[in-house]
Order: C-alpha cells, then sequence, then structure tokens
C-alpha cells in the first residue's frame, strides 16, 4: 500500500490537489477569512481564535500527525496558475479492521461555486482514496438544507442512509444531518 505521504498532489483537468505542509498557513487562513460568512452555517461556532494564524499553523501540526497515524488525509484545492487556497476536502476517522470506513468533509470558496469544481476535485480525491487506502466505505453527512452538498453527493454516487437528528453542533445549535455513503466499487483491500 502506497503511504499518503508520496503522494504530495493530484492534478485535475482544472485544479491541483495537494497536501497541507506547515508553510500553507497564511494561504489557508486566507480562504478561511474570506469565506468565514459563506461557511458559518454548516460550520461549527468559529471563535475569532480560530481566524488567526497561530491556530491554522497548529492545525496543520494537528493535520500532519493524523495523516502519519493513517487515520486522516487531506487535500488543498488551487487553480493550477495561482497558490491561492479555493478549497479544502479532508478523509477523517478512517477505520480498519471489519468497518474499512471514513467521513469526507469538504469546503468550496464562495466565488467558485456553481462551476463543477467541487465535484472534480472529489472524483479525483475519492478515486485516490479507494484505490490507494482501499476503505469498504466513505460516508459523507449534510444538513437537509444543504441542497448544494446533497446534489453534489448524489452526483458523485453518494447513498442516502438516514437521517440523524441533532446529530452534530454547527453554528451554535445541534443540527439534524443527512447520512449518506458510497461503497467502493471494488472490495476493500484487507489491512
Amino acid at each position: 500500500m502506497i503511504s499518503p505521504i508520496q503522494v504530495a498532489q493530484m492534478t485535475t483537468d482544472r485544479l491541483l490537489l495537494k497536501h497541507p505542509a506547515a508553510d500553507d498557513g497564511a494561504r489557508l487562513l486566507a480562504y478561511r477569512e474570506r469565506n468565514r460568512a459563506h461557511l458559518e452555517p454548516w460550520e461549527p461556532k468559529r471563535t475569532g481564535q480560530f481566524y488567526t494564524l497561530q491556530a491554522v499553523e497548529e492545525q496543520l501540526g494537528r493535520m500532519e500527525r493524523l495523516v502519519e497515524e493513517k487515520s486522516a488525509l487531506f487535500w488543498l484545492l488551487q487553480l493550477p496558475d495561482s497558490d491561492e487556497v479555493v478549497g479544502e476536502c479532508a478523509f477523517t476517522n478512517i477505520v480498519r479492521g471489519p468497518f474499512q470506513a471514513c467521513h469526507l468533509g469538504f469546503s468550496l470558496d464562495s466565488r467558485h461555486t456553481g462551476k463543477g469544481l467541487m465535484h472534480e476535485a472529489l472524483a479525483a480525491a475519492i478515486a485516490h482514496m479507494f484505490e490507494v487506502h482501499g476503505p469498504h466505505r466513505i460516508m459523507a453527512n449534510h444538513q437537509p438544507s444543504n441542497t448544494s452538498s446533497e446534489k453534489l453527493l448524489h452526483r458523485l454516487g453518494f447513498e442516502r442512509e438516514g437521517l440523524a437528528k441533532k446529530y452534530l453542533k454547527i453554528n451554535g445549535r445541534w443540527a439534524d444531518h443527512v447520512l449518506t455513503s458510497l461503497i467502493n466499487p471494488v472490495e476493500a483491500k484487507d489491512d
């Protein structure tokens, strides 16, 4: 099995997906500040501390440790002609053994929604996850009112599995979430 660190970046027709590095702090912070209002309805309540370079650098360190532990995989999205971060996607809570699953999370810059960029990024990232890391299932959950995520996940082949009441505390309130998953088209690799 290829180590996630060996595949530092991927390209699609319109995007570069790269693993976050320690020197990405300022670029990631700029993305988060620029999209603060856009992402607020879909994320946990953030304090002002979250939007500091120190907090982002600390998070990048945690992300690196999770990748080394093989419990997560992160990608920053950028346009090939720019070093500006335009999105993020992450495979977290990677579980091996009989479960062989993980969670998918993603966000995209408000200036780039509606162009199919996240579909393009996730199609590549999901293919990489299935081919290289071999989970049986990728789970992605969204609030019922987030129709953009619902349509995107459906287009990627995710199937609705249920509704979890008051599943996550989002923007300070417990929010219901639609549970979806995508099963690996090739039988999951053994540990």
